[in-house]
């Protein structure tokens, strides 16, 4: 699912809201989820999970394509680790709603 899908399922379930207004409520979360984390913040949603930055070194890496070697530089990026709720909830609902691959 992507964000417009998002935005349209959630103003579906809730017909007696604008959908300007649902989308304006979803960019509104992403722009503090993402302004927590580049303060360094944690930002934790009960039963969802967690988001955190984690530090990566420098390294030397390598194009797949050449096989040049290549100079990474460090950097920061975003950790998710999921609510035990929220496993739980996907594996209940993957017996019913099978994956497709």
């Amino acid at each position: 699912m992507i964000k417009s899908e998002l935005i349209t399922t959630m103003a579906h379930r809730r017909p007696h809201l604008p959908r300007h207004l649902v989308e304006a409520c979803v960019n509104r979360i992403i722009d503090e989820i993402i302004g927590g984390l580049a303060q360094g913040n944690s930002i934790e949603v009960r039963g969802f999970g967690t988001f955190s930055l984690r530090f990566r070194q420098a390294q030397m890496g390598r194009n797949p394509k050449t096989g040049n070697c290549v100079h990474i530089a460090s950097r920061h990026v975003v950790h998710f680790k999921t609510a035990k709720d929220l496993k739980k909830r996907v594996n209940e609902l993957a017996n019913q709603y099978p994956i497709q691959t």
